[in-house]
């Protein structure tokens, strides 16, 4: 007996790599949202629950793998330091949101093909 009540939903993450691993993925874009936000990378992490070290470490990794540097930094000091998105910083944001998008358009085609 058939059971055609069954549905199944086709499901996919989507990144970006480099030549030495992921550039930008779901993660790594919300981390640069929230800088964009807060304009610090300490704020950033602190309101992703994430370590400052780790927040730091994938915005090096980040940097170095891109065309052009994602975020710039100021150093602390009497005005207190910061961070912003570059413009391309920026430019790579827009992006994956619009790649994201059409992937889960593809996804969402693929599942009600499949489950025909």
């Amino acid at each position: 007996m058939v059971n055609k009540s069954k549905s199944y939903k086709i499901l996919g993450r989507l990144w970006i790599k480099g030549e030495k691993g992921t550039f930008l993925g779901h993660g790594r874009i919300i981390l640069l949202e929230k800088i964009d936000e807060y304009g610090s990378i300490s704020e950033a992490a602190r309101a992703l629950d994430m370590s400052y070290k780790h927040a730091w470490d994938l915005i090096k990794f980040m940097n170095n793998e891109a065309k052009l540097p994602v975020v710039e930094t100021t150093k602390g000091g009497k005005g207190g330091g910061g961070a912003k998105i570059t413009d391309y910083g920026k430019k790579c944001i827009t992006y994956y949101w619009e790649l994201q998008k059409r992937f889960e358009d593809f996804l969402k085609k693929e599942t009600e093909i499949f489950n025909e």
